[in-house]
């Protein structure tokens, strides 16, 4: 395992300098997690762990004031194409004392001797700007502050994309593949998971393809996520059928990594696609006149239903990437036997289901 470990670290990060080796981008205290649950070790982007890589770690708020944990600048900068994140709320860890600091008053080092976290450039943090030069001077690179180190991350991040994709593509899919097929025996619903962390924490907490190690855990995780997950569906005739630039033009998070969840209001020349039936309810209730059609995925099945005929349980315990969500069923016994077991607060149909009730599910 330990020559796994070896091969992923360079394969994520590239070979630094005897240098650059004499600092670790590992937390040496214990890191400052801000996210909840099981998955809080880990980066809901990448599924990095946070730990190994905390001094390049970033944290922001998105919808409802979740906090996320990022590995990197550059997982910061790929969320903040989805999510409305506001500036002010970004974080990161100072890489001289481990704890987190304001992001737009820090000093970064940019372009050091220090490999890049899923980037070819590093950046770390520093909230004393003589701790930045100091560094500077050791490991080279150039000081700057957060708005240009963010838009040198946004600038590259295609590059950076690219980069990491081929490289998955290559060896770490491959290797997730061999360890699926391994030991991964029981029955899995990927997408119960609304992110690859959340994914994760259920590999390793419930053990579902027996005790794995990070080594393990992380290129399982990633193919089962990015290839296993939307396999699946692409072998399916009957699901809701997204592309992957299709946003949702409520919240603006791309649909396709929320293939449960998704929805359709089809007009006569153009259709628009949601990430849940919260979000395609307001936009029903703003845009009625002239639709063809309206589509909504069976909770159960996961099948493409005709919304319009469907039941929705309101107000259980089971959340979607928008948090609360009207859950859809097409067969109505099914939708109370949910409501049992998950807290439903009524069931509507489609018809019944008002702005009011709609409005309740972001309280």
């Amino acid at each position: 395992m330990k020559v796994i470990l070896i091969l992923m670290m360079a394969l994520f990060l590239g070979l630094s300098s005897v240098s650059a080796q004499e600092f670790t981008k590992s937390a040496t205290v214990k890191p400052e997690l801000v996210q909840q649950g099981e998955q809080k070790e880990w980066c809901p982007v990448c599924g990095m762990s946070i730990g190994m890589f905390y001094k390049t770690s970033h944290t922001s708020k998105i919808h409802n004031h979740q906090e996320r944990q990022y590995c990197s600048m550059r997982c910061l900068a790929v969320d903040m194409q989805e999510h409305k994140i506001d500036v002010n709320d970004i974080k990161v860890v100072d890489s001289s004392t481990q704890k987190l600091i304001e992001a737009k008053s820090a000093f970064y080092v940019v372009g050091s001797d220090v490999a890049g976290t899923m980037s070819k450039v590093s950046k770390l943090a520093f909230a004393d700007k003589e701790a930045a030069e100091d560094f500077n001077m050791e490991h080279g690179g150039k000081v700057v502050d957060f708005t240009v180190a963010l838009k040198m991350a946004q600038d590259s991040l295609a590059s950076d994309v690219a980069m990491v994709e081929s490289k998955k593509s290559k060896q770490i899919y491959p290797m997730g593949q061999k360890i699926f097929e391994k030991n991964c025996k029981k029955e899995i619903d990927i997408n119960a998971y609304l992110q690859i962390n959340e994914l994760k924490a259920g590999l390793k907490n419930k053990k579902l393809c027996g005790e794995l190690k990070e080594s393990e855990l992380q290129p399982l995780s990633l193919y089962m996520w990015e290839v296993k997950r939307f396999g699946d569906v692409k072998n399916s005739d009957d699901v809701i059928k997204v592309t992957k630039d299709e946003k949702c033009p409520v919240c603006g998070m791309f649909v396709y990594k929320y293939p449960k969840w998704a929805a359709q209001i089809f007009y006569k020349e153009s259709h628009f696609s949601f990430d849940g039936v919260k979000d395609m309810m307001k936009y029903y209730f703003e845009h009625k006149d002239g639709i063809s059609k309206i589509l909504a995925s069976d909770y159960y099945s996961q099948k493409a239903i005709d919304a319009t005929k469907a039941f929705y349980v309101i107000g259980s315990d089971i959340y979607g990437p928008m948090g609360n969500e009207p859950i859809p069923f097409m067969n109505e016994n099914e939708a109370k036997t949910f409501s049992l077991d998950h807290k439903g607060q009524k069931i509507l149909k489609f018809g019944e289901m008002t702005k009011e009730d709609i409005r309740k599910l972001d309280e």
